[in-house]
């Protein structure tokens, strides 16, 4: 189970070439999250009728929904500069202050990981997003004393997969907060066959509702396997990605029906024969499946968790009825 996983929702560097090539440019484009699109439209046009930079945007929810996205779309719509940083590269007053002294008036500062910026850095940032200006302690001791540096005016747009790891101070000066939601089959049929206009392939409209049933509800992982499979569709078909290769593909690179992989069902498994159904702490089922522990609650879990595979107990992990249906095991008196 070692190596990057390719069905995972976090960035990894094959998303590289489709940042590059897939992401749109601006709201219309945008496919999904409506409530979050008709919100930020109405906040972009308001800050610019009144010649304003949009105030201070967060962008929450799990990784692969479009947040990074949504932050290049807002400086398009804003005809703004963005600069991109993550939040665990910044960890000194240096970083910060060189950022925002470089800033140009209007610019768009997109933190990714916001919640992992070192707690320095994120104090220093309270009087730049308020105040537009930086207090840097020079000194020490009684001779110490506060230097005021004045930035230009900018507007921070920070993605998190875990808002609730941000303190309230920082929570509380954003004017704009976005939660982005999984999005339905319906709207990953769109994105994929959007995606396979750009790309210029062609696509059955079975074999694309199949990618998006697989893609666990997520637009990266949706784009990511539609790749794979034109590249299992040129090489073994006539270059058409229809039902028969998609299933070929898919099942050559790991992806079940659920859009469950081999990390997945080595959870599963676990669970359900290695400790027969009973509860089963986080460290010993990192243990057994050779997987980090934080990897398996913050990537593999929460899939499982939705679809009502497993269970969160006081006692520990344990899956439930499903996950024997799945698996087509036999559930233990106690599961059933």
């Amino acid at each position: 189970m070692d190596g990057e996983r390719f069905i995972t929702s976090t960035k990894i560097q094959l998303d590289n070439e489709l940042d590059l090539t897939l992401r749109p440019k601006n709201l219309s484009e945008y496919i999904g999250q409506e409530k979050v699109k008709k919100n930020l439209e109405v906040y972009i046009n308001a800050a610019k009728a009144r010649g304003e930079c949009l105030d201070h945007v967060l962008l929450y929810g799990p990784p692969g929904l479009g947040k990074t996205t949504i932050a290049h779309i807002i400086a398009n719509e804003m005809n703004a500069d963005i600069k991109v940083v993550s939040g665990p590269a910044l960890s000194s007053m240096l970083d910060i202050v060189s950022i925002l002294t470089g800033i140009e008036e209007g610019d768009i500062l997109f933190i990714d990981e916001i919640h992992r910026v070192n707690k320095t850095v994120e104090e220093a940032l309270y009087s730049a997003m308020e105040d537009f200006r930086l207090d840097i302690v020079q000194g020490k001791g009684p001779g110490a004393r506060t230097i005021k540096l004045p930035v230009n005016k900018f507007t921070l747009v920070g993605a998190t997969t875990r808002t609730g790891m941000l303190t309230g101070p920082m929570r509380d000066r954003f004017g704009v907060i976005c939660r982005l939601e999984i999005y339905s089959r319906e709207e990953l049929c769109t994105i994929i066959k959007r995606s396979a206009g750009i790309l210029k392939v062609s696509i059955d409209d079975d074999a694309c509702a199949e990618l998006a049933r697989r893609s666990r509800g997520t637009p990266r992982i949706a784009n990511r396997i539609l790749k794979r499979v034109r590249d299992f569709a040129q090489v073994m078909g006539n270059g058409n990605i229809d039902i028969g290769i998609t299933d070929k593909a898919l099942g050559m690179i790991g992806v079940d029906d659920l859009g469950l992989d081999e990390n997945d069902r080595a959870v599963l498994e676990a669970l359900t024969l290695r400790f027969s159904g009973k509860p089963v702490g986080l460290d010993t089922l990192a243990a057994a499946t050779n997987e980090d522990a934080g990897t398996i609650e913050d990537v593999i879990e929460p899939y499982l968790i939705q679809l009502g595979f497993i269970s969160r107990t006081p006692r520990g992990r344990m899956a439930m009825p499903l996950a024997y249906k799945h698996l087509g095991i036999e559930p233990p008196e106690t599961v059933q």
